[in-house]
């Protein structure tokens, strides 16, 4: 939490992330690596506990079959529960391949300088420009007018409350949430740990192990206010007033919701705030994955094929979203370095 709390001081994401995105571009990673061969026959991708949900298995196989068709190599698909186990599956090089958050990436890279990005998520015209999606700051509806002042919607009645990330490693669900909330209330550097402490800020503090845990935290009343992000909740929630992409919106539990919603349907929640993130990466471990096979994957996965891959992205406003909901049809996985992530860099510390 340390190198997390240095960085906060002072820092708008909303201003870093414009500023960083402006002057960093698009290309393939610099990295030599690949002191492995060839001899190893399988390869291991590992998710975060948000894409090791049920509602994405789908998703996972079709990713898995990706990889083996460009490889000719086994995929293992590792799920995980925790944040941690995935960040120090892909550093100890355990896992070759993973798909991760800005900050996860970067708490991986520090580990070890042999975990690099290879491709992210564009933005809706198929670019890094604008590649972003939204972490929330959510509460209920039924006290959503609580969080009112002068007819707009603010975060300066949560002190006090009882407040759920997702998990300390998480970027949207954690880093860009605890930010906004230092930068509103002008949070020293000395006093930032108090933000993830009970009895503090905030009177109750809880993780949810995911971004789906922290929205049922939020529902089912343990918590007052909840940090998720809008990509992993698609599946299980429907926007009944106003989108995704504005404040002051009501999302309601789908009625055919998946694990863990399945008693929540009906219930709903409203965002307070709402704040960008630079989209996470997907990753490999240059010295457990070879050259040449880091060369296969980062192609096949920036291809016009995987893009159109229908069990991978969903379409724009699609019933059933995948685990990348495309913003529209120009959205794919484009090549990205670490210096594209300067701005998380910055917020996380290193």
């Amino acid at each position: 939490m340390s190198k997390v709390s240095k960085s906060l001081l002072g820092l708008s994401f909303i201003s870093v992330l414009g500023l960083g995105l402006a002057g960093c571009a698009s290309g393939t990673s610099a990295k030599s690596g690949g002191s492995s061969t060839d001899s190893s026959k399988t390869i291991t991708v590992v998710f975060y506990p948000n894409e090791s949900a049920k509602s994405f298995a789908g998703s996972r196989t079709a990713i898995k079959q990706a990889v083996e068709k460009a490889t000719g190599k086994t995929v293992k698909l590792q799920t995980t529960t925790d944040y941690n186990v995935a960040i120090q599956a892909i550093a100890s090089g355990k896992a070759q391949v993973a798909y991760m958050g800005a900050n996860g990436y970067i708490q991986a890279h520090h580990k070890s300088k042999d975990v690099v990005p290879f491709a992210a998520q564009s933005d809706a015209k198929g670019t890094l420009k604008d590649a972003t999606y939204n972490s929330y700051l959510m509460v209920q509806q039924k006290d959503a007018k609580k969080y009112e002042e002068n007819g707009k919607y603010s975060i300066k009645n949560v002190k006090g409350k009882k407040m759920s990330y997702v998990s300390n490693s998480s970027t949207s669900g954690f880093l860009v949430p605890t930010a906004e909330i230092s930068r509103e209330f002008n949070i020293k550097t000395a006093d930032q740990d108090k933000l993830t402490q009970s009895g503090s800020f905030f009177s109750k503090v809880l993780y949810g192990g995911s971004h789906q845990g922290s929205a049922v935290n939020l529902l089912k009343g343990d918590a007052d206010v909840a940090a998720f992000d809008d990509a992993d909740l698609m599946p299980y929630l429907n926007v009944t007033k106003g989108s995704w992409d504005k404040v002051g919106s009501t999302f309601t539990v789908k009625d055919n919701a998946e694990a863990p919603f399945t008693s929540l349907a009906g219930k709903s929640v409203v965002n307070i705030a709402m704040m960008p993130v630079q989209q996470g990466p997907w990753v490999y471990n240059t010295k457990s994955l070879s050259k040449d096979d880091q060369k296969k994957i980062a192609t096949e996965f920036t291809s016009k094929s995987f893009a159109q891959n229908k069990k991978i992205f969903s379409e724009p406003n699609a019933k059933t979203p995948m685990m990348f909901p495309k913003k529209s049809e120009k959205s794919k996985l484009v090549n990205v370095t670490d210096k594209w992530y300067a701005p998380t860099h910055k917020l996380v510390g290193y």
